[in-house]
């Protein structure tokens, strides 16, 4: 039943594994009538990203008494196509100014090194001035909530969100996820990155 590409291309699989049972287990028939049957080819949607100009947009919209901070995570996300859980977990000391870079800890525990650009370094270094130190004594974390904890994923998906809101581009599926989609798609296409160099 159903009509789309998915459902008609696991029919015919059904089919081919049918026959060949009746083929070559209980030799039932001599010819296997499905073998020239060919599966649709399923249509694989491209991820969901947001273009230059709104990305451009979304980074002007950004105000509010966390302004340093939020634009930095913005700037960051759509910069280095970090995952939200490797950009919570960030500690101010994971970030080198001598060679722009900071180490990434990502799924299973890998760490990666990711050198910034200068609007990434200059965003840090923003950020980083109006830091409430005082309030987060002993808080290794980059990015601390007004408590002076670490910004929990909870929260800064929150400030996506809510800038997203203000921009105009809520209700289209963009998410945290999407602006690691972007990341990439603005490194192929404006930075001239390689697609293999993009995977890796």
């Amino acid at each position: 039943r159903g009509n789309s590409s998915s459902t008609r291309a696991r029919n015919t699989s059904t089919l081919r594994g049918f026959f060949k049972y009746l083929t070559s287990q209980i030799h039932l028939l001599e010819v296997n009538p499905a073998e020239m049957l060919e599966a649709p080819k399923v249509k694989q949607s491209l991820p969901k990203h947001l273009t230059l100009e709104d990305s451009l947009e979304l980074l002007s919209t950004v105000d509010g008494p966390y302004k340093e901070r939020d634009f930095c995570i913005l700037v960051l996300f759509l910069n280095c196509g970090m995952r939200l859980s490797e950009l919570c977990s960030n500690n101010q000391t994971d970030i080198n100014f001598e060679d722009n870079s900071v180490i990434i800890t990502g799924k299973g525990n890998k760490e990666r090194i990711i050198y910034l650009n200068s609007a990434c370094i200059n965003a840090v270094k923003q950020y980083l001035k109006v830091r409430p130190n005082d309030l987060a004594k002993g808080e290794k974390a980059l990015f601390i909530s007004k408590k002076g904890n670490r910004l929990s994923t909870r929260m800064t998906e929150q400030v996506v969100t809510d800038t997203l809101k203000k921009a105009g581009l809520s209700g289209q599926g963009f998410s945290t996820h999407k602006l690691r989609h972007t990341a990439a798609t603005l490194m192929y296409q404006h930075g001239g990155v390689d697609v293999r160099v993009l995977k890796e």
